[in-house]
């Protein structure tokens, strides 16, 4: 299947380290336009190097903008006037239990998870709409349908996320625009080695230690082990692309199956 995303502009939040970056990058590979975004203006700047460095010819460019205020969107807005696929996918996580949690820890995980991304769909869909395509993802979690103990507050702002891009499909209904939600499982990125290593120790091969682990802690994992980013990055240029012109409105699932259900 070849995708094909040249014309096109897009932009994914929270993308200079791990999921994010990873998706940034396969959509620029793939001839779209693409912007990353940072809280820091250095780390910005770096990674934009480094993805250039390694697509020379690639168009990605950067925006340094705390997504969490409207003051940080505003920035986005005024650089960006137009974006035809938009990848929300800031968000943060920390265990904590749940009756330890207070106001404004909520608080701060509903404006990182859920209000960043609800404030860019909001303002790019109209132009989307016009022109007649666009692309939305709300990147959401296997943690919206199997609410950890540890983590409730996270989970449910991916819940959250599963009704919001419902709520927009429906908005979008008949304009040529789609709006989605990709479900991720247990991804392996630099913080996950670093956990799982503390449980299994630094002697197995990564490859080992990670089956060790998904036996033990993540038994309904039908692939036995971590999900690379660049498998999520796949559903995500995917959805981005003509080729998905039909789906909208769902929860897409790139879990490994671990979520332990038929339907999603």
């Amino acid at each position: 299947m070849n995708i094909d995303l040249t014309g096109k502009t897009a932009f994914v939040s929270g993308s200079t380290q791990g999921i994010g970056r990873v998706i940034a990058s396969r959509l620029a590979a793939a001839g779209a336009a693409t912007t990353i975004n940072g809280r820091g203006a250095d780390r910005v700047r770096s990674v934009v190097d480094e993805l250039r460095d390694e697509q020379p010819g690639a168009r990605i460019d950067g925006i340094a903008a705390d997504l969490s205020t409207a003051e940080g969107a505003r920035a986005v807005f005024e650089s960006l006037s137009a974006v035809d696929v938009l990848v929300n996918n800031l968000g943060i996580f920390a265990p904590q239990p749940v009756l330890e949690i207070d106001d404004d820890t909520w608080q701060r995980f509903w404006e990182v998870n859920v209000l960043s991304g609800i404030r860019l769909t909001r303002h790019y869909l109209p132009g989307m709409a016009e022109r007649g395509w666009g692309r939305v993802q709300f990147m959401a979690s296997d943690s919206a349908v199997v609410i950890p103990e540890e983590m409730v507050h996270y989970g449910v702002t991916k819940t959250a996320l599963l009704g919001v891009s419902r709520g927009y499909a429906k908005a979008m209904a008949g304009t040529g625009v789609t709006v989605n939600a990709v479900i991720a499982g247990p991804t392996h990125t630099e913080g996950v080695e670093e956990f799982v290593r503390s449980l299994a120790g630094d002697d197995l091969p990564w490859e080992e230690a990670q089956v060790e682990f998904m036996k033990h802690h993540r038994p309904s994992s039908l692939i036995q082990r971590f999900i690379e980013p660049g498998e999520i990055a796949n559903m995500v240029v995917y959805l981005s692309s003509e080729h998905a012109s039909a789906t909208t409105g769902g929860a897409l699932r790139v879990d490994g199956g671990y979520v332990d259900n038929i339907v999603p």
